[in-house]
């Protein structure tokens, strides 16, 4: 046998076993929580034991287990690749009745995680046409999810626009967000071949939610372009409902919307929800036909007593939101306290969904990527900054300066992680 370094690997081999942001990540992930505990873990995006929900499930595990027939289907039966029958027409049942949206079961697709979900959308949508045309997908606020970096089997799939930042008054320059700047989204609906429009609500790193407004507005430009608005809806509305702001869910024939049961408490089941139109949902399942045969059954079994009563809408609003909630004002309060300690220039984006703090470091002097390994040393894992930040046409200072911290686990190592990333950007800080 060669060894593996002889081994002869595709284009398509090659870019899938490079190493990327994602792969950094997931490995990072799995270590802190396996086989290096005493890891500080603000990396990844693992959602937190929430007391509350891990009973509920638990409970759940065990009327399953209780109930001989329904728990041999569960693990002894193939669902079609589209997903549960049973599943998909709750599903559909609830969205047009809470939301009067037009939907059925032929509405929606199944896929081993929403990160599956992309990979198929992303592929089966951009890249090379028949037509000889190269589409892309845009992404309209950037920075926007890690995980879509490296989905493309092609090169250079998407195409981004830098955001506006904005102050929020009274906060002395420590609060920002980021605005879409729909002047920069049309140039580039105009400039590029564009076979989507892609954005995350709440957006992955920042937790930035975009208004209701933002989303018809998008919504409206996709229409007029007869290009589907595909919204990531994996912490938000309508579940798992992880969302501080007001905010409606949204979706209409031309829109694909993503949900999940990952933040919901459920990473483990890698269950993806796709709600879209017709065409697309089936092609998700042949796809799912072609690449797995069929997707996990557990996920969905688990959950649906709760989308039948509607209760699976209530979970995040009663569970998680506010234990989410406390989570973010606790960690927002340390990092005030020990980087204004350390006079380190910093600035948070606005906490408004997610597990995530958007954490801005305006005097460093080194990137982030470099900075994500001083801090890996003192056993404290974060996200650099510079992988959420593709798709741009130049450069962008800012990149460089980012963090994306993850406030969901126990108190105690939150606020010992940021202790340490404020003593490590004080000592990083441009003199």
């Amino acid at each position: 046998m060669p060894g593996q370094e002889s081994f002869y690997l595709s284009t398509v081999g090659e870019k899938l076993t490079a190493r990327s942001g994602i792969l950094e990540l997931m490995d990072d992930l799995g270590r802190a929580m396996t086989i290096e505990p005493d890891m500080l873990m603000l990396g990844g995006g693992n959602p937190a034991a929430v007391p509350a929900m891990q009973q509920l499930l638990r409970e759940r595990m065990q009327e399953l287990l209780n109930d001989a027939d329904s728990f041999d289907r569960m693990l002894g039966n193939y669902d079609p690749p589209q997903g549960s029958p049973a599943f998909r027409v709750a599903l559909a049942e609830l969205l047009q009745k809470t939301y009067g949206w037009s939907v059925g079961p032929e509405n929606i697709a199944i896929t081993s995680g929403g990160q599956t979900a992309f990979f198929y959308l992303f592929n089966m949508l951009a890249g090379a046409g028949k037509d000889g045309k190269q589409r892309k997908i845009l992404l309209p606020l950037c920075p926007e999810y890690i995980g879509y970096a490296d989905q493309g089997l092609e090169q250079d799939l998407f195409v981004a626009c830098r955001p506006d930042i904005v102050w929020p008054e009274g906060e002395e320059q420590r609060i920002f967000k980021y605005r879409i700047n729909f002047d920069a989204v049309r140039v580039a609906l105009a400039e590029h071949d564009v076979a989507a429009i892609a954005v995350s609500r709440p957006t992955n790193p920042t937790g930035n939610v975009l208004t209701d407004d933002e989303v018809r507005e998008l919504s409206a430009l996709a229409r007029v372009h007869e290009i589907p608005l595909i919204l990531d809806n994996a912490y938000g509305v309508p579940f798992p409902g992880v969302v501080f702001v007001d905010a409606v869910p949204h979706w209409d024939p031309h829109v694909i919307l993503t949900m999940s049961l990952s933040k919901l408490g459920l990473p483990g089941t890698r269950t993806g929800i796709v709600v879209a139109p017709e065409p697309i949902a089936t092609a998700m399942g042949a796809m799912t036909a072609i690449t797995g045969l069929a997707n996990g059954n557990v996920g969905q079994q688990m959950v649906l007593p709760w989308v039948r009563s509607g209760r699976i809408l209530e979970l995040g609003p009663e569970l998680l939101l506010p234990f989410y909630q406390e989570k973010s004002r606790q960690a927002a309060s340390w990092t005030r306290e020990f980087f204004d300690a350390a006079g380190v220039d910093w600035a948070l984006h606005v906490s408004e969904g997610a597990f995530f703090h958007w954490l801005w470091l305006r005097n460093l002097s080194i990137s982030t990527k470099e900075f994500y390994q001083r801090l890996k040393s003192r056993k404290v894992l974060v996200v650099p900054g510079e992988y959420f930040f593709f798709g741009l046409a130049e450069e962008w200072e800012h990149s460089a300066q980012c963090l994306r911290l993850n406030f969901s686990q126990p108190a105690d190592r939150v606020r010992s992680a940021l202790q340490i990333i404020a003593e490590e950007a004080a000592r990083a800080a441009r003199k």
